[in-house]
């Protein structure tokens, strides 16, 4: 029995494999692949697709797929710190963009409607790609990731009275403020069941199901949830893609999200595939090639215009300029709901004859350039901040007030105020170390200042920020955001102003270890080699590997992981650490505690050199710090040792240093 679905598929698999190999040895991203392989199998290419239709039904499942994804890996706090964005920066954006485009729309004659909804749909750009792109990127939790993500948002909820007004537009009959009436009332009622849901109803129902240790039963669990509230907001007026974000949010608040996460991501690759593919099968090439010029002018112009007005709408929200050019280059493309939209205006005669085909063939075409943009955002921010602009417009028109950073010396910058940040800040805090903190969040440094913390807004990557910050007085910088452009710019000014300053640096990823170091950074900490460790640690732990012995492990696979990249940098003028200089080597401090075999002991007597091979460089008591001691020196409890040696010898010395009765020291041999 033939299903000729399933030869359209393997078609689009087949051929999809062959492109995307293709751009990928080519440096091309994956969406241009797709978009290629929609054009090729089209019924304006090869047209060796049929079920035409079958496969945006597909491709809708992909964009709730998405949606969905992107919504557990949110959750309903942080969107409450972006509503500043949805609300402000979307409408601002929306609706300048929308007054823009029909005023050029009616200077080339187009009818009141039908420029009011041309409007419509250049306002909205495309949630699926910038998102799918800004995830590969990690970069969903920089600034720059959160306001886009905020103004996306916005653009999949006011698509819904837009498709509400077309059909009034075309002059077709209807009661629009009794439609907008209804549309509130099944959204609010959506929204207090998508809370009563987080807090009561899928908390307990995941619960039950986990039980069973059923991997089925729970992924279809998780499936059913998705589909089932993106179904409900359908049914209400509202977007698919909006109710998936909404189940998404739902599962976000359970201890559950990570392992639903996981289960959804393959389908929602496979399925988010014929999105991109489905919208290359639109495209009619023959029209786009007998008028090049002309759609590639549109379609730069549509791309300079919206990046404007989405740059200008973020700089109004108080980011720098420098994250606000980011977001516009990010928001310059025409966006899948705009297909959807213009399906509509099809259907009512708002789009007639060539201007259809013009629509998709300028659209597709900003699609195609997106991964270019984005990929260029970062270098053309930084060549636009070389111009003489405002350094208030540079810095960005913040409410937050001017504070200054007392004077001080040897202090510790902390550059980015999240879960990493806030842990070091925590830790030099509770240790007495001065610090200073740079957010380009005005609501986090505004909160944070209320409560005492030495915080102070600014963009890092603008050398004025950093000098605020004493930089030429600090001891060490540690860089803690979640982008990867902007650290390596903070990196190569830091270096720049100071260097002899100690910079560390958290990144994600291993493959950002090496421009760091060459840029100039003494120690990069790749978050997925550290999990790795901390997994490891835990296992070992459960299976009841003594403490020191896995601090000694710890030690020397941190020696090893790290010994390959750090001789990345090893001939680099800026390394002047024991550490990056002599790999095998580190420098460690240990504090004596109460009922050590250590106490009461000479350093002759520990002979620690002897047996293990560390020499204490300094000794640290009370408030004096006792710099080459001798060896006749006593060691008394609570003396901070400094001491130098391989990672596995100073692990063991560790455990000599703990308390006798807890039984956590090793003697050593």
């Amino acid at each position: 029995m033939e299903i000729p679905l399933l030869n359209d598929i393997v078609i689009i698999f087949g051929l999809g494999v062959a492109v995307l190999f293709i751009c990928h040895r080519l440096g091309v991203p994956a969406v241009v692949g797709f978009l290629v392989t929609g054009i090729l199998v089209g019924p304006h290419g090869f047209a060796l697709v049929q079920a035409v239709h079958e496969v945006e039904i597909l491709a809708e499942i992909g964009i709730v797929l998405l949606l969905f994804t992107i919504g557990i890996e949110f959750s309903f706090g942080r969107l409450l710190q972006i509503r500043k964005s949805v609300l402000l920066g979307g409408s601002l954006q929306v609706f300048l963009t929308f007054l823009a485009t029909l005023f050029i729309a009616r200077q080339f004659g187009q009818a009141l409607g039908e420029a009011v909804f041309i409007g419509f749909l250049v306002a909205l750009s495309s949630t699926a790609i910038v998102l799918k792109l800004i995830q590969e990127r990690a970069e969903v939790d920089s600034p720059h990731g959160r306001t886009t993500l905020g103004i996306l948002i916005f653009q999949d909820i006011i698509i819904v009275p837009m498709i509400l007004i077309t059909p009034i537009l075309a002059g077709a009959p209807g009661n629009v403020s009794e439609s907008v009436l209804v549309l509130l009332a099944k959204g609010t009622g959506i929204i207090l069941l998508v809370i009563v849901s987080t807090k009561w109803i899928v908390p307990r129902v995941l619960y039950q199901i986990a039980k069973t240790r059923n991997q089925e039963v729970f992924l279809l669990s998780v499936v059913l949830i998705c589909l089932g509230v993106a179904w409900l907001t359908s049914m209400a007026g509202l977007s698919l893609a909006l109710g998936a974000f909404l189940a998404g949010l739902i599962i976000s608040e359970s201890e559950y999200s990570h392992q639903a996460l996981g289960n959804i991501l393959p389908f929602r690759d496979v399925f988010t595939s014929f999105f991109f593919v489905s919208i290359g099968m639109l495209l009619d090439v023959g029209f786009l090639f007998r008028q090049p010029g002309t759609i590639a002018l549109i379609a730069l112009g549509v791309i300079v215009l919206k990046s404007t007005i989405a740059c200008f709408a973020a700089v109004v929200l108080g980011l720098p300029l420098r994250t606000a050019i980011v977001v516009g280059f990010a928001l310059g493309q025409v966006g899948e709901f705009s297909f959807i939209l213009s399906r509509t205006g099809v259907e009512h005669g708002m789009l007639a004859g060539n201007i259809y085909q013009t629509f998709l063939a300028f659209s597709i075409l900003t699609m195609a350039a997106t991964p270019f943009i984005i990929a260029l955002a970062p270098r053309a921010a930084d060549m636009i901040l070389r111009l003489p602009l405002p350094k208030r417009l540079k810095a960005g028109f913040n409410p937050v007030p001017e504070t200054k950073i007392r004077d001080i010396r040897d202090h510790l910058i902390i550059i980015g105020f999240g879960v990493n940040g806030r842990n070091v800040a925590r830790a030099a805090r509770l240790s007495g170390i001065p610090y200073a903190i740079i957010d380009v969040n005005p609501e986090t440094v505004r909160n944070e200042q209320a409560k005492g913390e030495p915080i102070h807004y600014g963009d890092s990557t603008q050398e004025v920020v950093l000098q605020h910050a004493n930089i030429n007085e600090a001891r060490i910088v540690v860089i803690a955001i979640n982008d990867p452009a902007s650290t390596r710019r903070i990196v190569e000014i830091i270096r720049r102003l100071n260097p002899k300053i100690h910079l560390i640096v958290r990144s994600r990823y291993l493959q950002e270890m090496k421009p760091l170091y060459e840029l100039g950074a003494n120690e990069v900490i790749p978050e997925e080699f550290e999990t790795s460790v901390e997994i490891f640690t835990r296992v070992l732990s459960k299976y009841l590997v003594p403490k020191d012995k896995i601090e000694a492990l710890v030690a020397e696979i941190r020696s090893d992981g790290y010994e390959m990249f750090r001789s990345l940098s090893k001939d680099s003028p800026y390394l002047s650490d024991v550490h990056l200089q002599l790999p095998d080597v580190e420098i460690s401090i240990l504090q004596i505690a109460e009922g050590s075999p250590l106490v009461g002991k000479s350093l002759a007597e520990a002979e620690l050199r002897k047996k293990y091979g560390v020499s204490v460089l300094a000794i640290r008591r009370n408030s004096r710090v006792f710099s080459n001691p001798s060896v006749s020196m006593p060691l008394y409890a609570n003396d901070v040792l400094f001491v130098l040696g391989p990672p596995d010898r100073i692990a063991k010395v560790a455990g000599l240093s703990r308390n006798r009765e807890t039984g956590e020291f090793e003697k050593g041999n």
